[in-house]
């Protein structure tokens, strides 16, 4: 049983411990292994410490039917449950039927690249992955259930998914580095008859999408003609890249911490070397690998998934009448969106809450996974991205350079991605 909680935040104590067990955190002699300073950066941070603690976790797992007497106990379990599980063993179909899969999604990590955290190992990211569990939740309806994995190769982690798949509907990656989680998505994809889907990538790539099909549409440029320039090179940017390329984006030059993605460079993994075949870019005429201060002169759009402060405002300036900028690292983006604004950029969106236009995955998992479950959709495919990208952006009824997406309250969002993913 759960020990009831005796403090208010109020009080300072962090509730389910003994009076003055903050006091005891505060003078490092804490289990957590330092200051609680160490820990809780402003008030934002104090509240979340505290609200999880309070919490005991932001889950709960809630039986659907009362069991009160022995013939309900006999329905319920032994010997009644006996006639499900035969009916599954003979048509295993049912079990959609007879079970809760067909609305239970698996958000499964190995806490190696935790956003804005790093490689802060599975217990650490839990708190990251009950979260995501309430937002399938609240926005797609979805059941969802956290799966901490403490593997450590792709081969594991594969192994691991494959043995707990007849268990949910869907597969939900989460938080996985680059490249193992290509490698770990594309196994999945081919080996289960449930969707797969690797968040960090395709989630990040869908809603960056759909913002760019509404800035687009403000700015009269169609997407062949619309110079891209990418800061990053890690999971969520060659995804990126990959959807706006099958969306119709001819030209994109990516970047990585050593400069552009070149067909001669020699020190690129095959993710990288795929980007760089079809961008068709190559090295300096001095053999030097381009910079982006150089390759974004001109670019009509900019999109930052790497790391703060790497763009400056003459690079800004240096872009495109009405320059389109999606400067989206967390928590603090490649170049503000007041500075990028400032610098000429019509259209600025990030991955923050606090600025208009954020980039926030929570736009389409929920509603994404909603359709492939309930069009028992076997694989995600690109036709369901994009479909679920132009419903997003379709649900900003008159988009305008400061809501190019719509907010992740707005009823019915969810839905009419779900309904979008299904008829793809």
């Amino acid at each position: 049983m759960v020990e009831p909680y005796a403090v208010s935040r109020a009080s300072g104590i962090i509730p389910g411990t003994q009076d003055g067990a903050l006091a005891s955190l505060r003078n490092g002699s804490s289990r957590l292994g330092g200051r609680i300073e160490d820990l809780v950066a402003n008030s934002v941070d104090q509240e979340a410490i505290e609200a999880h603690a309070r919490w005991r976790g932001k889950v709960d797992y809630v039986s659907k039917v009362v069991v009160t007497n022995n013939d309900e106990l006999s329905i319920v379990y032994t010997p009644g449950v006996a006639a499900p599980c035969l009916e599954i063993e003979k048509h295993p179909e049912t079990v959609r039927l007879y079970t809760g899969i067909a609305n239970l999604v698996a958000v499964v990590t190995d806490g190696s690249a935790v956003l804005g955290l790093g490689d802060i190992g599975p217990q650490a990211a839990l708190p990251v992955m009950e979260g995501k569990c309430v937002l399938f939740k609240e926005f797609g309806g979805v059941d969802a259930i956290a799966i901490a994995l403490d593997v450590h190769t792709a081969e594991e982690i594969i192994q691991v998914v494959k043995a707990i798949a007849p268990s949910v509907g869907g597969i939900n990656l989460e938080d996985i580095k680059a490249p193992i989680c290509f490698e770990v998505e594309a196994a999945l994809h081919d080996a289960l008859d449930i969707p797969v889907m690797h968040d960090d990538q395709h989630g990040t790539a869908i809603v960056a999408l759909a913002g760019l099909i509404n800035a687009l549409k403000i700015t009269n440029r169609e997407p062949k003609d619309t110079r891209t320039v990418m800061l990053g090179a890690g999971a969520s940017s060659i995804a990126v890249a990959k959807l706006l390329r099958e969306y119709g984006v001819q030209e994109i030059a990516m970047l990585d911490s050593k400069g552009l993605l070149c067909v001669d460079r020699d020190d690129m993994n095959e993710y990288k070397q795929e980007i760089a075949a079809w961008s068709g870019f190559e090295k300096g005429a001095d053999g030097t690998i381009p910079q982006i201060s150089s390759v974004i002169k001109g670019a009509d759009l900019f999109i930052g998934l790497s790391g703060p402060g790497l763009v400056t405002r003459d690079d800004i300036a240096a872009m495109n009448d009405n320059a389109l900028v999606f400067a989206m690292a967390n928590p603090t983006p490649e170049i503000m969106p007041d500075e990028a604004a400032a610098a000429g950029a019509l259209i600025v969106a990030t991955g923050r809450s606090d600025f208009p236009n954020q980039i926030n995955n929570a736009l389409g998992f929920p509603g994404i996974f909603r359709g492939l479950l309930d069009g028992n959709i076997p694989r995600v495919e690109n036709r369901h991205k994009l479909a679920a990208a132009h419903a997003i952006a379709a649900f900003v009824e008159n988009p305008t350079p400061d809501e190019i997406v719509p907010s992740i309250f707005a009823e019915g969002l969810g839905q009419a991605v779900a309904d979008a993913v299904m008829n793809a």
